[in-house]
């Protein structure tokens, strides 16, 4: 059996009995190019599914841009990198942010997976487990455009979050990151589903519009199933609290962008209440991605 395997094996086999435990949801949310409003989505969706009753963590794996907690005007101590190299514990490595929301900064913490040895891996991702009873969601903010770290996290998680907007280049990118994702040799479709949000858009009609324009393409070359989620409108508001280094969404509760916001939660949520979501939880999640980094050695 190769390594790749029995890092597969390792919730299987029981190190980490799912049955024992509860199992987050993963979110994973990311965009084809940059500057369309995606650690934003991420930021003020975590502060949404706070405000109905969930504990929230955001893992910020744009590793090396850390805009997480510079929009959360937060400054972490540590981040995964001392978890994975330097011994901390899962507890360590997670600030606090507004609105009682955590976040773990990424740092340069995956790059180096495929160096370290099996046992060393399995302590990781037993640590990264305990994610499961500390919180209800995790949203991983992935770095924007089509990389082999973004494809790494889109292919191990089952819910993604495509922050588009009416650019012609956005629209573009956003297609060409499906159709590298629609062709990952891991990707399974049946198991992610891909849900477009449509962002800095004028009104309603504009984000179906959007949608309807992107997903006819996707239809017809990948024919990728792919659910909208709706549209959070260009908001004076919401610009003024990105400057003010604080969510929208506690900043300006009552704005057109906040008030987006929370119906996309409530979306979101309503799927997790009729039992549509499926919740692997971290341990799952982040084996997934080892499994791949081993495989690729």
């Amino acid at each position: 059996m190769d390594q790749a395997q029995q890092l597969r094996n390792i919730v299987k086999a029981g190190n980490i009995n799912k049955q024992q435990r509860p199992l987050a949801r993963i979110i994973t949310v990311t965009s084809g190019k940059g500057g369309v409003g995606k650690s934003n989505t991420a930021i003020n969706l975590a502060i949404q599914f706070k405000k109905l009753g969930k504990r929230v963590i955001i893992l910020d794996a744009d590793f090396g841009l850390a805009n997480i907690e510079i929009m959360f005007g937060a400054v972490p101590k540590h981040n995964l990198s001392d978890l994975i190299y330097q011994g901390k514990n899962i507890k360590e490595i997670i600030t606090w942010g507004p609105g009682d929301v955590g976040f773990i900064s990424g740092g340069s913490g995956i790059a180096g997976l495929s160096n370290l040895s099996r046992d060393y891996l399995v302590y990781i991702i037993q640590n990264l487990a305990q994610l499961d009873a500390l919180t209800d969601i995790v949203i991983i903010d992935t770095g924007a455009g089509i990389s082999d770290a973004v494809l790494e996290f889109l292919v191990a998680s089952g819910e993604i979050i495509l922050v588009t907007t009416p650019e012609p280049t956005s629209i573009t990118d956003s297609y060409s990151l499906l159709k590298a994702l629609n062709s990952h040799p891991r990707f399974q479709r049946e198991y992610s589903a891909v849900k477009m949000l449509a962002n800095k858009v004028l009104g309603d009609n504009d984000g179906q519009m959007l949608f309807n324009k992107l997903n006819a393409v996707v239809q017809r070359y990948l024919k990728l199933p792919m659910e909208y989620l709706g549209p959070v409108p260009n908001d004076n508001q919401l610009v003024k609290a990105v400057m003010q280094q604080t969510p929208v969404s506690l900043a300006s509760p009552n704005s057109k962008s906040a008030q987006a916001y929370t119906a996309v939660a409530l979306k979101l949520m309503d799927k997790e209440a009729q039992g549509l979501v499926n919740k692997r939880g971290m341990a799952a999640f982040f084996s997934h991605i080892v499994a791949g980094k081993k495989t690729n050695v």
